[in-house]
């Protein structure tokens, strides 16, 4: 029964399903810029990668225990998980605005408001598991859509064809 309740959670909370199409277009947006990266800066393809997957790690991090990283800032915060996020996610957005201008970390920022939004769908049907559990579900899902991602084929070879 619990096995049923797993599999049938992205239709649950339907944000996690965006998660997963945002780590696909990411997975595939890194791989055609690993290549360009590679081309002119000659970063290797295993350098790229361990950075954009600890940015990745990061990312997940930060936001699947924003409530243990930010009970110092605020009680109001703490005292309610559906407050945490959604201050989170306006945080997030707000810092994400000023970054987008100066095209800095933009990545971070559209994967970050996903996470934090499907943290946000999962908390409003009452699953709220602890943060460890969050952190290696929510980063596996992560991960199988980047990986997914990279390995789909470049959308440029099908407008050239």
């Amino acid at each position: 029964m619990a096995l049923i309740r797993v599999l049938t959670l992205p239709f649950r909370a339907p944000l996690l399903l965006v998660l997963f199409g945002v780590a696909l277009v990411l997975g595939n947006h890194w791989s055609l810029q690993q290549a360009q990266i590679g081309m002119t800066q000659g970063l290797g393809p295993l350098l790229f990668w361990t950075l954009e997957l600890v940015q990745v790690g990061l990312v997940v991090v930060i936001c699947t225990m924003p409530d243990l990283l930010m009970r110092q800032v605020s009680l109001l915060m703490a005292s309610s998980r559906v407050v945490t996020l959604v201050v989170s996610l306006l945080v997030v957005v707000t810092c994400g605005l000023i970054l987008m201008r100066t095209n800095l970390l933009v990545n971070v920022l559209i994967l970050s408001s996903a996470l934090l939004l499907a943290r946000l769908d999962l908390a409003r049907i009452g699953v709220v598991p602890p943060p460890l559990v969050t952190i290696v579900g929510l980063g596996s899902w992560l991960l199988l859509g980047l990986w997914i991602g990279h390995r789909l084929p470049s959308p440029l070879l099908f407008a050239m064809g």
